[in-house]
């Protein structure tokens, strides 16, 4: 018997739209499903995810919750009608679905923000430092798994390396910077990957040194992936059993504040560089 398989977290934001527009409108699904002329049960399943939605039908629920944001629709009718099957697919089974969903939300992303604390972001981690990080697990993996996670972290750096590069800013502390997470050398070596990569014109990294008066912020790391409009960003955030995303419009609004405040409070791009170099020449 083959296994149904979860909605996963991009499909699940697209049912939520949905859901958010039909209560926006004042419409309880029974009454939704009264419009397009299918029963209440049908709407749920589009809500939950369990069910997809063509682009006439969702068109049609738009019309009917009057949204009149025709940018908006456009991009959700972009997700609803998505059949891309995704490098990360190939990891189905083998990784927890959050990986996954992260892989896929970086795919569709138009631009990329991370603030980090203790870590280097893991889009400029090195094989060695990525090794390291999934290594040190409590319990421990098997080896095997520890790999694939390794491999899977390597293969998502494709959004800032590949092709088809999207733009992408990282505010990292010092504190991140100095963790030896691995051996000396490979220290050297992430600092050294961090300046490279930070010399692409779509990649800027910037700096808060321990030396910085009033940043009581160390607590604000997040993973901030845009979306096709503002209204479908996501921030990912650690949790106790996984990745939480966090895609309400107010908390998105919250998120975006506090990045533009850590940026303020760390050094320039090019300053940035300087401090890394140093840091690299000393280990």
């Amino acid at each position: 018997m083959v296994t149904k398989r979860e909605p996963s977290a991009r499909q699940m934001r697209l049912a939520v739209e949905l859901r958010r527009l039909r209560e926006a409108a004042g419409l309880t699904a029974r009454q939704a499903a009264a419009l397009l002329g299918v029963n209440s049960v049908q709407i749920s399943q589009i809500e939950s995810g369990v069910s997809g939605v063509s682009e006439k039908r969702l068109r049609s629920l738009a019309a009917h919750y009057a949204c009149m944001d025709e940018t908006f629709i456009d991009a959700l009718v972009a997700m609803a009608t998505d059949r891309t099957r995704g490098w990360w697919e190939d990891y189905r089974g083998g990784l927890p679905a959050s990986f996954l969903d992260i892989a896929e939300l970086e795919h569709h992303a138009t631009h990329r923000r991370d603030v980090e604390s203790l870590n280097i972001p893991g889009l400029l981690q090195t094989e060695d430092y990525a090794h390291a990080v999934f290594a040190y697990r409590v319990p421990e993996l098997p080896t095997a798994d520890t790999e694939m996670r390794v491999e899977h972290r390597m293969r998502r750096k494709v959004i800032i390396e590949g092709p088809a590069p999207i733009p992408y800013e990282a505010v990292i502390h010092e504190a991140a910077l100095r963790i030896r997470v691995g051996t000396r050398d490979s220290a050297r070596a992430q600092l050294m990957r961090v300046l490279e990569l930070s010399e692409a014109e779509h990649v800027t990294v910037r700096v808060i040194p321990f030396a910085l008066d009033g940043f009581a912020g160390a607590w604000s790391t997040m993973m901030y992936v845009g979306g096709i409009v503002p209204k479908l960003d996501t921030v990912v955030r650690d949790a106790p059993h996984g990745a939480a995303l966090v895609d309400s419009e107010a908390q998105l609004g919250s998120f975006r504040m506090l990045f533009r405040k850590v940026e303020e409070a760390s050094l320039e791009p090019e300053r940035s560089r300087d401090f890394i170099h140093r840091l690299a020449k000393e280990l």
